[in-house]
């Protein structure tokens, strides 16, 4: 009998670093670890976050997500800019650099997945498409869990 939670964590976990370093060797520039990667597609889909909303999105303490803006800062990656309805806070935004490389990034993934999905046979196709909302749902659970909703 096999453990069904457990062994899709390591399969899914397997998945991710494969497709991480299969991505990764076509890279053009600087590696970027995988928390900096996640901050910068998180501001690539909300431009203008705030850095304590980010922090909150990616379940991270607000200073780890300020040495990671640091770090995309000093590398081109990340601007960051007073918000304008609090002066305090500070808001962020993709540079032309990271957007450029956020879509090579992007279409080089949706290529490799097209490419490994079409591989696998017609029934496999079939259960992965159809566990797509259990997914889905999957991940809201787990979004709830570190949002501590």
């Amino acid at each position: 009998m096999t453990d069904v939670p457990d062994d899709f964590a390591d399969v899914l976990h397997g998945v991710h670093r494969l497709m991480r370093r299969t991505l990764r060797a076509g890279v053009v520039g600087p590696p970027i670890r995988g928390a900096q990667v996640e901050l910068l597609r998180l501001v690539d889909k909300h431009p203008g976050v705030r850095v304590s909303h980010a922090a909150e999105r990616l379940g991270l303490a607000g200073n780890t997500v300020s040495t990671l803006v640091n770090e995309l800062a000093e590398a081109g990656l990340l601007h960051r800019e007073k918000a304008a309805d609090d002066r305090r806070a500070a808001v962020l935004h993709l540079t032309p650099v990271a957007e450029k490389r956020m879509r090579d990034w992007q279409e080089r993934r949706e290529a490799l997945m097209r490419e490994q999905v079409g591989r696998l046979s017609v029934p496999d196709r079939a259960a992965l498409a159809a566990a797509v909302p259990a997914l889905r749902r999957l991940a809201q659970g787990l979004r709830k869990e570190v949002d501590g909703t």
